[in-house]
């Protein structure tokens, strides 16, 4: 893909997901510089300006207007117009507008596309989660349906990585439920509440101690909440060497090293390359 450099450049600006110290300098500094903003809700992103001394043009972007709104973009950018796109929290078109528009920019238009890096909840949620991070996904929110609900968990039965989904507040407990029906009552589980706010709040526990803390009011249903579900654990074979081993021993008193070999691969079900590697490494 040909990059045009004569025109304008999109960037992707992540914005505080709750606290507002955590706005990066350079962030700040794109916000200021470009000649318009696109975003979410205009009305609060105009309060995250203020906050940080910004006056600029904003247009408007949400899920209901993106696809008439991208021609307008598209537009400014091919006038060599730098427009920066923003949500009302996080990284955009992480369950946020946006990616029609990214989309148009690259596929039809060429036009650079420039990511920052910065807030994002559900990353900030896994780090502090307690669960694997090196094999995670991402399944945005789970359906308000409660079949469509349990279709999703039910994917979820052989599982070996981190699942991490949105939630709101009012389904959380049916979606604890549907979770302890399907995946059982001793599926770990993290709830991440309010992430950097005043009232932030991580549990980790079984699914079914969670559900008794929201069903004993020991927890408030409240805020935005990133839900986080353990893989499953695959069980290792119990190492069966030393009776393999034992196996050959046997069989080498009375017969050639080869035959012991031959016949130890075939009782314990071993290819012999496997067993010969494994009988000269020892």
């Amino acid at each position: 893909m040909n990059i045009n450099e004569q025109q304008g450049i999109l960037y992707i600006v992540p914005t505080p997901i709750g606290n507002l110290s955590d706005m990066t300098y350079r962030a700040t500094k794109i916000l200021k510089t470009v000649d318009c903003i696109a975003a979410e809700n205009t009305r609060h992103t105009q309060f995250l300006l203020q906050t940080y001394d910004i006056n600029n043009k904003l247009i408007s972007l949400h899920k209901y207007n993106e696809k008439n709104k991208t021609n307008i973009i598209i537009n400014y950018l091919k006038n060599k117009k730098n427009i920066a796109l923003v949500s009302n929290a996080g990284t955009p078109m992480i369950s946020d507008p946006g990616f029609y528009l990214l989309q148009q920019c690259l596929l039809y238009q060429n036009i650079k596309i420039v990511p920052l890096p910065g807030a994002c909840a559900i990353i900030t949620a896994l780090i502090a989660s307690g669960l694997p991070t090196n094999q995670f996904i991402y399944e945005g929110f789970l359906p308000s349906s409660k079949i469509a609900r349990i279709k999703k968990i039910q994917l979820l039965l052989n599982e070996t990585r981190t699942t991490i989904f949105y939630e709101s507040p009012h389904r959380l407990l049916f979606t604890l439920q549907d979770i302890q029906q399907i995946l059982g009552k001793d599926k770990n589980i993290v709830i991440v509440k309010e992430l950097t706010k005043i009232w932030e709040s991580i549990i980790r526990m079984p699914v079914i101690q969670a559900i008794q803390l929201i069903n004993n009011h020991n927890f408030i249903l409240k805020g935005e909440i990133v839900l986080l579900i353990q893989g499953i654990i695959k069980k290792k074979k119990k190492n069966n060497n030393v009776k393999i081993l034992h196996t050959f021993n046997i069989l080498k008193n009375v017969l050639t090293t080869q035959k012991a070999a031959y016949y130890t691969s075939k009782i314990h079900n071993l290819k012999k390359n496997f067993l010969y590697k494994y009988i000269f490494k020892k």
